[in-house]
């Protein structure tokens, strides 16, 4: 009786989920469930069912996101990390390895939102010296229960929160700055843009403006030898390989197509 009731529970969950559009409203249900059994859930069954109905995302409703097995901590109004980012996470954790420095190697995770990059980084390299920094408190608050023992976050605008004794020691820097361009918001998910701060969407004009500023700022943090990753779009890759290079460090393009995904790479000349 008791394994009928609970099946009948959740397709009247799942029935809900469908009806106000979830795509995965089975793997939805069994996630809302599973948090209220656990008691880990942030509200009662039904408030957290109200709130997804209501095309909050998933992740916000749950106070959890899934980024390469791991747990991440999100808010409402917070920057959901997207799985794309792994490409990203790859070639910072390899550049990392490259590193040989007694605490580790420096990383610096720039637009850091929900600290979701910088702490897999660190879960997988397990040995570096981690900085995160974002513009929103919300997010720097999220960060700070993400990011492992030690490292630190800050709130302000790209690296102005950072300590000065950094510079010129970063061994990786990397950023997934928001990169649609102004224009693109409005055709952008419900769930993203109604949901999440437009500072983490609005990449400017052509979605590059902080890509830029970031490349502009990367050489005086760089370590020789260091290594700045910055995500964007597939069809920005070229005007943002421009950007990194035009700053005075080596730069190409690494694209994964069934991630779609695409980071640009800049190197500063030298050796540790």
């Amino acid at each position: 009786m008791i394994a009928r009731l609970i099946g009948v529970e959740e397709a009247a969950l799942v029935a809900r989920l469908r009806a106000a559009g979830c795509v995965f409203a089975e793997d939805e249900a069994a996630l809302l469930l599973a948090e209220t059994a656990a008691g880990t859930g942030s509200a009662p069954l039904e408030a957290m069912t109200a709130r997804r109905e209501a095309g909050e995302p998933l992740e916000h409703v749950l106070g959890w996101a899934e980024f390469r097995g791991r747990r991440v901590a999100v808010a409402p109004g917070v920057f959901v990390p997207r799985q794309r980012s792994g490409l990203l996470v790859d070639h910072a954790v390899a550049a990392a390895l490259t590193r040989t420095r007694s605490g580790g190697a420096v990383v610096v995770d720039l637009c850091c939102g929900s600290g979701a990059l910088g702490a897999a980084v660190a879960a997988e390299v397990g040995d570096v010296d981690l900085h995160a920094a974002d513009l929103d408190p919300a997010a720097v608050a999220c960060a700070r229960r993400t990011l492992p023992p030690g490292a630190r976050a800050y709130a302000g605008d790209l690296d102005a929160a950072l300590p000065t004794d950094l510079r010129g020691r970063v061994d990786v820097l990397l950023a997934s700055p928001p990169y649609v361009p102004t224009v693109g918001l409005a055709t952008m998910p419900p769930e993203a843009r109604d949901h999440e701060p437009r500072t983490a969407l609005d990449g400017g004009r052509d979605g590059l403006d902080l890509l830029r500023r970031i490349a502009v700022l990367a050489p005086g943090w760089l370590a020789p030898g260091g290594t700045v990753l910055l995500e964007c779009a597939e069809h920005q890759a070229d005007a943002a390989r421009d950007a990194v290079a035009g700053a005075g460090l080596s730069a190409h393009v690494e694209h994964d197509d069934e991630a779609d995904a695409t980071v640009v790479v800049g190197c500063r000349e030298g050796s540790v």
